[in-house]
């Protein structure tokens, strides 16, 4: 079944009056979503009953929990100190991941700034090796790790590398952010064809188990020629890509199962629904 969501919350859930984490599976019903990722950008500050609170909220509701881990993780960094902090800052995650109910933490890998990109990939799977490792010692082995396709060009996080990282174990489930790809590629995304490329490169390279339930991140994405990312839009942008609905498409056509978070800029819950409804009327 395909799971659609939010990262974080939209401007009208406040506007609509809700407050706290305790009302966000009545908000998401009312756009029939099924799906959140709760965004921990800036650190992990839960307290431990407080994602166990969480948990059980959504859980009581049939919410599909996932867990953006903090921006600054650096699994390429040429300093060995900021690589392992990594290591132990993917571990905080999963450990409030795994009290929430959560099973995939999503983790921006790095930059390849001054560096060769293939350097920084191999420093990255070292480090995501001590990852697992250290879910693995910690009983968390279960905890999926997805590393983000990255929108900005010195960042690292193609398709293919992503990929590339992921083929380590095959516990990694990619994060495939649709609206990062068209921006690092200057809105390479136009036709459906291009979609089909990109998923049945993940079936090519991972097996068709793990194309079939990637993750996903879906927004509109301003971007310049010489950086790529510069800024989250909403679906009502006209200017800049990717389009939705050849996505829909093939994610029906080839009868996959992802978990598709929207990113707009405070319209997720909004556009999240806007996918939905489309794909529902594929499906009949």
């Amino acid at each position: 079944m395909i799971n659609f969501g939010t990262a974080g919350t939209s401007e009208s859930f406040k506007e609509m009056g809700f407050k706290n984490y305790k009302d966000m599976p009545q908000y998401l019903s009312k756009f029939a979503l099924n799906s959140f990722e709760y965004q921990c950008g800036n650190g992990i500050r839960l307290k431990d009953e407080t994602a166990v609170a969480i948990g059980n909220v959504y859980r009581e509701n049939n919410i599909n929990l996932s867990l953006h881990a903090p921006y600054y993780i650096s699994m390429s960094s040429v300093e060995k100190e900021k690589r392992d902090n990594s290591v132990n800052y993917i571990l905080q995650s999963a450990r409030v991941a795994d009290l929430m109910g959560a099973t995939r933490v999503i983790v921006h890998t790095g930059s390849c700034k001054n560096m060769d990109r293939s350097e920084a990939v191999i420093l990255t799977k070292e480090t995501m090796l001590k990852s697992l490792k250290a879910l693995d010692e910690n009983g968390l082995g279960h905890i999926h790790i997805c590393p983000e396709t990255m929108g900005k060009i010195n960042q690292l996080g193609t398709l293919d590398e992503v990929l590339d990282i992921c083929t380590i174990d095959e516990r990694l489930i990619p994060c495939i952010d649709f609206g990062h790809l068209n921006a690092r590629t200057f809105g390479g995304i136009k036709t459906k064809q291009d979609y089909i490329e990109i998923i049945e490169k993940i079936e090519t390279v991972l097996g068709l188990e793990r194309a079939k339930v990637f993750h996903s991140h879906f927004s509109k994405i301003e971007y310049t020629l010489n950086g790529g990312e510069k800024r989250h839009l909403t679906f009502e942008d006209k200017e800049f890509g990717p389009n939705f609905e050849d996505l829909m498409e093939v994610i029906s056509e080839k009868n996959l199962s992802p978990t598709i978070i929207c990113e707009s800029a405070g319209t997720q819950a909004e556009d999240a629904q806007t996918m939905k409804i489309y794909y529902d009327k594929l499906r009949g």
